[in-house]
């Protein structure tokens, strides 16, 4: 199978071989020779994937959105066409499935049916789904839609489906298949389930070196996770193994041509050596034509056509300027793709309120106050904007650094009931001090200061320090913030304002590198900080009293500093499980809004956020677990991640732009237009008239 994908980086091509379970080893040599032909011919760019039949990758099955239907037979029914108008069938299909659905012509036999799964007895006119007593909704609907599309692509629209939920409900229907595979003696089996792999051992990666020696294949560990790319030698091949899960091998440009010919059979050598299933997934790849599946287990990766300039980030430690884009926030609901890549859902301009967790509940911040965030408090601040008429809620929970256990468990109880007073409808976002989204700068119009420790509670009983240091960075009301930092000489950046507050006089201190449009923003931070007079410094030219009050001079980061950015991350969708005391994730590769299901948990990774959605029939443990879930996914994600990513909950039907955004064409009714599974059952009409028909 052969596919051209548009990145933005050019065309990528992936080229897959498919096994089947009855295949002969002559004839999977034969394949995967015909595969090096073909990446040959075509340059040597391919992504090469291997895939085995009931094991195949995310990617493969991304291509058949509707199912994949393994056959019975030879060597000949592979190059046979489907043919259209044909009854004269009658055969079994196992179909086992969530996101990726797969139907297996099994025996005409009570006996291949179980519990847990959907199977679909095609009579060639009649297609009957029963649905085992433990299927879930998803299950059925996939099942569903997979007999439509044999009625519709294999039978002309001509055939007709009943289905049967329950056996009692279904008499005429049940006659059916008993006259076809006879009378059912005994219980049916319990289902067996999955064998997937979860993210614990999928985040197990190891690069390995491998090479001929006298004749001999040596496989040498040379890292695990995080890994970095520069491990990666032009001149050699590497193997990477994620965890048993997938096996990748990079083949570098400089490499020797029979060291890429051989690519595959050191794979499965690898394979065998550390007992792996011979089902184990294959990706071959090409040095400079990664695919992004692998450019997301290293901990950063960079394309050797980009350029990394200055600018500035937000955050508190000694990284790059990213420099500050403007954009027009009157393009953020036309175009929904820039709101989710600036991370805004609006111009800002909503009403915002902010409550402070005391005594375990909340207590109202005075609005004179907002924007004043302590380290040693959890606060929750909802955000209330108008879209289409009406208004939309998002619920911020702030975490101090310094906040206790029971303040944070507060925090997001408190959190929940105040989700139900607004409906249900608010978007949460968990906020870890010092990891403030965009969108959360932008509503305090360039007043958010971060203090260190200490609480904004009245009776506290420990005095403010006398001596303090803010760095505050930012351009303009959307994106600026001021920091508290160690009141010392080291903490200085030249690329920054800082405001130098003690009880005489507030110092501001303008580094080299910052600019005019900085600077008037630190002046209207230094009111708020302090009520002394100010007095502007440049860096060169301070006085003897500003080296004092922090404690004398001592270096501090100087030099412009390039940016650090993970360019080649690309969102990502998955489907989440945690029912089975093992988190799973199933990913859906080349994902649409049609992918998440009303009974789905769905977790979109865009690097710098990561979003839960909830669809509105999902398991209640699956829904009451999903923040945990997605700590989980960034405390296993094979890139060593920063465990401080936002995590933002997301209800169906409220989505915000920032969300949609990642999705293209995202229609705003679907969950109101789209059909249910008894609707789609009940649209089949009338199928008394099935049992009419004569079985052959």
């Amino acid at each position: 199978l052969f596919q051209n994908k548009r990145t933005s980086h050019g065309i990528a091509t992936d080229l897959h071989y498919w096994i089947g379970k009855d295949s002969t080893q002559d004839e999977q040599g034969a394949a995967a020779l015909y595969v090096i032909q073909m990446d040959d011919a075509l340059g040597g760019n391919p992504v090469q994937h291997r895939e085995v039949q009931g094991h195949e990758s995310e990617t493969f099955q991304s291509y058949f959105r509707n199912g994949i239907i393994y056959k019975k037979g030879g060597a000949a029914s592979g190059f046979r066409h489907v043919e259209t108008n044909v009854y004269n069938i009658k055969r079994l299909l196992h179909v086992k499935g969530k996101k990726h659905i797969s139907a297996t012509e099994v025996e005409l036999s009570w006996n291949s049916f179980n519990k847990g799964d959907v199977f679909l007895l095609d009579l060639g006119k009649v297609l009957i789904q029963w649905n085992g007593p433990n299927c879930n909704i998803a299950e059925k609907s996939r099942g569903l839609a997979l007999a439509r599309s044999i009625r519709d692509s294999e039978r002309g629209g001509r055939a007709q489906i009943g289905i049967i939920d329950n056996e009692k409900d279904s008499p005429d229907l049940m006659q059916i298949m008993k006259m076809v595979l006879g009378e059912r003696r005994g219980e049916l089996r319990e289902a067996i389930p999955d064998t997937k792999a979860d993210e614990l051992q999928k985040a197990n990666v190891r690069l390995y070196h491998v090479y001929e020696k006298d004749n001999d294949l040596v496989v040498q560990e040379i890292a695990t996770r995080p890994l970095t790319q520069d491990l990666l030698q032009h001149e050699d091949c590497h193997i990477l193994d994620q965890g048993g899960f997938k096996i990748y091998v990079w083949r570098g440009k400089l490499s020797s041509q029979d060291e890429k010919k051989t690519a595959f059979s050191r794979a499965l050598g690898f394979i065998q050596a550390k007992g792996y299933p011979p089902s184990t997934n294959i990706e071959v790849i090409n040095d400079g034509a990664e695919s992004a599946m692998f450019k997301q287990l290293f901990q950063k990766w960079t394309e050797k056509e980009e350029t990394q300039g200055l600018g500035k980030v937000y955050t508190t430690s000694k990284i790059a300027k990213v420099e500050q884009v403007k954009f027009d926030t009157t393009q953020l609901h036309a175009r929904p793709e820039l709101a989710a890549e600036q991370r805004m859902v609006d111009d800002a301009s909503g009403n915002v309120e902010v409550w402070r967790i005391e005594d375990l509940h909340m207590k109202p911040v005075d609005p004179k106050k907002y924007g004043q965030f302590y380290g040693g408090d959890c606060y929750l601040v909802l955000y209330t904007y108008m879209r289409s008429g009406r208004p939309h809620y998002i619920l911020y929970m702030w975490q101090g650094r310094h906040a206790s256990v029971d303040e944070i468990t507060a925090c997001a109880i408190n959190a929940v009931e105040l989700d139900k007073k607004y409906g249900d409808e608010a978007v949460q976002v968990r906020v870890t001090m010092g990891k403030e989204p965009t969108h959360f700068l932008a509503i305090f119009k360039g007043k958010l200061i971060i203090y260190e420790g200490g609480t904004s509670r009245g009776q506290t009983s420990t005095p403010e320090p006398t001596i303090r240091l803010f760095q505050v960075r930012g351009t303009d009301e959307m994106n600026t913030k001021a920091t508290e930092v160690p009141a010392r000489a080291s903490s200085l950046n030249s690329n920054d304002v800082f405001l130098l507050a003690t009880s005489q006089v507030c110092y501001l201190w303008c580094g080299k590198g910052c600019s005019g449009d900085e600077r008037e923003m630190a002046k209207m931070v230094a009111d708020v900080v302090s009520r002394r007079d100010k007095l502007t410094i440049s860096e060169g030219q301070e006085p003897a009293e500003f080296w004092e009050a922090l404690g004398g001079k001592a270096p501090y980061a100087s030099e412009k500093r390039f940016q650090e950015r993970n360019t080649h991350y690309q969102p990502r969708l998955f489907e989440c499980s945690n029912q089975t005391g093992r988190f799973i994730m199933t990913e859906v590769v080349g994902f649409c809004q049609e992918d998440l299901d009303e009974d789905d948990v769905m977790l979109l990774d865009t690097w710098q956020e990561v979003f839960l959605w909830i669809g509105k029939s999902s398991n209640a443990y699956e829904r009451n677990e999903a923040i945990a879930s997605a700590k989980e996914y960034l405390k296993t994600h094979p890139a060593g991640r920063d465990l401080a990513t936002p995590i933002i909950l997301v209800k169906q039907g409220y989505e915000p732009l920032i969300f949609t955004g990642w999705f293209n064409a995202w229609d705003p009714y679907k969950w109101s237009d789209g059909k249910s599974y008894e609707e789609m059952k009940n649209s089949l009409g009338d199928v008394s008239a099935i049992s009419e028909i004569t079985v052959v």
